[in-house]
């Protein structure tokens, strides 16, 4: 089989999916077209503000479309092959991660854009809304080691190639293109908030510039050359200022841009595929079983592809910033599993750039090259091909798209764990989402700077298997509130029962590590915060068994 009727197939697969299933869930709700969402009803011009479907599509898409989408099927593929990693994609995104954010989507706008957490609060009691708040911060303190760890490595990779310039550091190119990034959302933010032009005109403006910054950053890569616990620091305190901005600050403009940036990388990766004449050149299936604590191909192919195929974040970010912004009900369609949808065939062009890659020959003593830089050398090469583009300035925009796309996630992240501890203490002043934030970014720093560079390979099993556990006990929730409405529910219990099974068997075995590591280090925290997690699931678990017992 080769790469373009792989990709054909993938897309038609999509394309079914949104016409009849997407379609026949959405018929379940029937959904309003008039203005009597929060967005209207509660509208505050920060978190509440009725947003036009097109600019929210390409927030919420740049928001949820981070490095889960892409750092996961180029990890599963590297341990199992691509075969399996691609079937989990296509299936799991139609049946299961798009109907999660979609109905996450709905149920968030029913409930006056309350958060998940909130949701369950509502259908499940107010002790299984703390164990849900409790689990919620824990999955986002792992989104934000993870991607904060892969961002400040991108920032400080080096170009190991011959007839490249020694002054030339494609770390400090993709490190300045990406301040210069959010520096432009910023601007625009502002222009659009005291000028007020037309949107076509701030895309025509906006737009093209994004790609000029990515010139400007190859031309001057050593302003930005810092080390890597430099950037850990000041990424993070990136995310601190950003997620205490105004919505139409930073957020929603740099979400708009981020969405072309994601346009363009999908449309790069679509031609790659179908007219690069690239060659398949890895394993269908390597191992069923590759060794170590997380070798098993069950579960583990299924939560190292941490999004993509499904992802409990999404939910964050549809009940926690999209709800918000949702114009229409009629848009969550869209916007909530069409979103979805368009990040699995980017999960599949992540795919295609280790596919058309041989399997390296690390030498004794050395490491083979990470799926970041598998992601940018693969992009790379498919703008070189279609544009002859210097190869080493193609690869540095590859590497600034994946920069662009977590930068995308972290603060909407670290704006989530805020929103989390408010509702936990109940206050929304100042000085408590300061310190709310302030202990969102602190705990992964302590993280990251006792675990070293590249320490998202230690945590990456337990974020996946969080982050998907988390989808599963936000679809309980929602399949617990439709019960009670007298509203069919089998197409959220299905896939919250599959879900459910695959995270708590990853997490048992996670678990176990705590016996025989060392205190202190990355696999006993990985496993007492595996054992800490299944404990919040139980707990979810027994309140929503009561709660199902329990007359509407």
């Amino acid at each position: 089989m080769t790469l373009p009727a792989i990709a054909l197939g993938v897309l038609v697969i999509l394309a079914l999916g949104y016409r009849f299933y997407g379609r026949l869930i959405a018929r379940q709700y029937a959904l309003s077209g008039t203005a009597d969402t929060p967005a209207h009803r509660l509208a505050d011009g920060v978190d509440f503000v009725p947003t036009r479907p097109f600019y929210l599509f390409g927030q919420h898409f740049s928001a949820i479309a981070a490095a889960g989408p892409i750092v996961g099927p180029i990890i599963a593929a590297q341990q199992f092959g691509w075969l399996p990693a691609l079937v989990w994609i296509c299936v799991g995104v139609v049946f299961i991660g798009a109907v999660h954010d979609f109905t996450t989507l709905v149920a968030s706008v029913r409930h006056d854009a309350k958060s998940i957490a909130e949701v369950a609060k509502v259908n499940l009691g107010p002790r299984a809304w703390l164990a849900m708040l409790a689990f919620i911060w824990l999955a986002l303190i792992y989104v934000i080691v993870a991607f904060v760890d892969v961002t400040a490595t991108s920032f400080t990779s080096k170009v190991i190639e011959t007839g490249v310039s020694s002054s030339f550091d494609q770390g400090g190119a993709v490190a300045l293109s990406g301040v210069l990034y959010l520096v432009l959302a910023l601007v625009m933010g502002l222009v659009d908030r005291y000028l007020k032009p037309p949107l076509w005109l701030s895309t025509i403006v906006f737009v093209p510039a994004i790609f000029v910054i990515v010139w400007f950053g190859t031309q001057h890569s050593s302003w930005l050359a810092f080390g890597w616990s430099s950037w850990v620091i000041a990424i993070l305190a990136y995310c601190f200022a950003a997620s205490l901005s105004p919505m139409w600050l930073l957020l929603q403009p740099r979400g708009y841009l981020g969405g072309f940036v994601l346009y363009a990388a999908l449309l790069i990766g679509t031609l790659g595929i179908f007219v690069g004449g690239f060659e398949i050149e890895r394993p269908a299936i390597t191992s069923f079983d590759t060794g170590g604590a997380n070798g098993l191909m069950f579960p583990f192919l299924f939560v190292t592809i941490a999004c993509g195929a499904c992802s409990g974040f999404h939910g964050l970010v549809c009940s926690g910033t999209t709800s918000k912004q949702i114009d229409r009900e009629q848009h969550c369609h869209p916007i909530g599993y069409g979103a979805m949808l368009l990040e699995a065939f980017v999960a599949v062009i992540a795919l295609a750039t280790i596919m058309i890659v041989a399997p390296a020959v690390v030498p004794p003593g050395g490491k083979p090259p990470g799926p970041g830089a598998i992601y940018a050398q693969g992009i790379g090469t498919f703008v070189h091909t279609l544009t002859g583009m210097d190869k080493v300035a193609a690869t540095t925009f590859g590497a600034m798209v994946l920069s662009t796309f977590i930068f995308d996630t972290l603060d909407s992240a670290t704006r989530l764990g805020r929103y989390i501890l408010q509702e936990l203490f109940g206050r929304r002043d100042l000085a408590t989402g300061i310190a709310a934030t302030l202990l969102t970014v602190l705990v992964p720093l302590a993280f990251l700077l006792a675990s070293g560079q590249d320490s998202y390979q230690l945590f990456w099993a337990l974020f996946g298997t969080s982050n998907q556990l988390l989808a599963a006990l936000s679809l309980l929730a929602i399949t617990v509130w439709l019960k009670k409405q007298g509203k069919p529910y089998w197409y959220t219990v299905v896939p919250m029962l599959f879900v459910m099974a695959v995270t708590v068997t990853a997490l048992v075995l996670q678990a176990r590590a705590i016996v025989n590591a060392t205190v202190l280090t990355a696999p006993w925290i990985n496993g007492l915060v595996s054992a800490i997690l299944l404990g919040l699931a139980a707990t979810l678990v027994l309140y929503a068994a009561r709660a199902w017992k329990t007359p509407g």
